[in-house]
C-alpha cells in the first residue's frame, strides 16, 4: 500500500527482456538501509517487488501483465520514474490510499499554466473507472485531486513542488500515463453495482438489508 507521495525520482539503468517479462534496473537515492529484498516499491504507480539490490540500483522482475497494462513497457535506459516505498503502519498518509495496481493508462490531452499551477488534462478513463469532482486519482503514482471532470477529460491542478519533484514535469501531449482510481471509490462502486441495476426497491431487498420485521 502506498500514499501517492513520491519519495524519489529514479533513473532507468537497463531494461532487459526475459521472455514475456522484463528485468528493470533502476538507480535510486532512497536510503539503502531502508531497502530489503522482497520490499514493495511503487514504480510510476505500479507496485513492484525488489528482487535484487546493488546500491544504488534496484532490480525488479516486471511481469507480462504489468507490461501490457502500464507504461512500464515504454521504459528505456535514461528515463526517469517516480518511486515510493510502501507505507508503514503508523506512517503519514499524506496523499490517499494507493494500492499500486494500475487500472488503466490514459493519454495526456493538454498541459497549461494556471497562475503558477499546472493544469494537466488526461482523456477520461472508461466508465467503470470511479471519478468524482474533488476526488482522488493517482497519475504515474502521484496522488492528485480531480479539479474538473467532463465526458471527455479529467483535469488535475498540480502545485509547483509536485511538478518539480516528480516525472510529471516531463510529460507532453500524447504521452501515456498510469492511472489508478481511488481505492475506496472502487469498493463503493462494486458494492453498489447490484443495486444500480435494479429499477425498483423490493421487500426482499429491505429484508436482505436487515430492515424486515423481527
Amino acid at each position: 500500500m502506498f500514499t501517492g507521495i513520491i519519495e524519489d525520482i529514479g533513473k532507468v539503468v537497463r531494461v532487459s527482456s526475459q521472455g514475456n517479462a522484463a528485468r528493470l534496473e533502476i538507480s535510486t537515492s532512497l536510503p539503502p538501509g531502508e531497502i530489503a529484498i522482497g520490499d514493495s516499491i511503487s514504480v510510476n504507480g505500479a507496485c513492484q517487488t525488489v528482487e535484487e539490490f546493488h546500491a544504488p540500483v534496484l532490480v525488479f522482475h516486471c511481469l507480462r501483465e504489468t507490461l501490457q497494462k502500464t507504461n512500464l513497457r515504454q521504459l528505456k535506459a535514461g528515463m526517469e520514474v517516480n518511486l515510493e516505498s510502501a507505507l508503514r503502519l503508523g506512517g503519514k498518509l499524506g496523499g490517499h490510499l494507493v494500492s499500486g495496481h494500475v487500472d488503466c493508462t490514459g493519454k495526456v490531452l493538454s498541459i497549461a499554466d494556471r497562475d503558477g499551477d499546472i493544469a494537466l488534462s488526461i482523456e477520461r478513463p472508461p466508465a467503470d473507472f470511479p471519478l468524482v469532482p474533488k476526488g482522488s486519482i493517482a497519475i504515474n503514482g502521484v496522488s492528485l485531486t480531480v479539479a474538473e471532470l467532463t465526458s471527455e477529460a479529467v483535469t488535475v491542478c498540480i502545485i509547483p513542488h509536485t511538478w518539480t519533484h516528480t516525472n510529471l514535469r516531463l510529460l507532453q501531449p500524447g504521452a501515456e500515463v498510469n492511472l489508478e482510481a481511488d481505492l475506496i471509490g472502487k469498493y463503493v462502486q462494486s458494492l453498489a453495482a447490484p443495486y444500480q441495476q435494479k429499477k425498483t426497491l423490493t421487500i426482499e431487498d429491505l429484508n436482505n438489508a436487515g430492515f424486515g420485521n423481527k
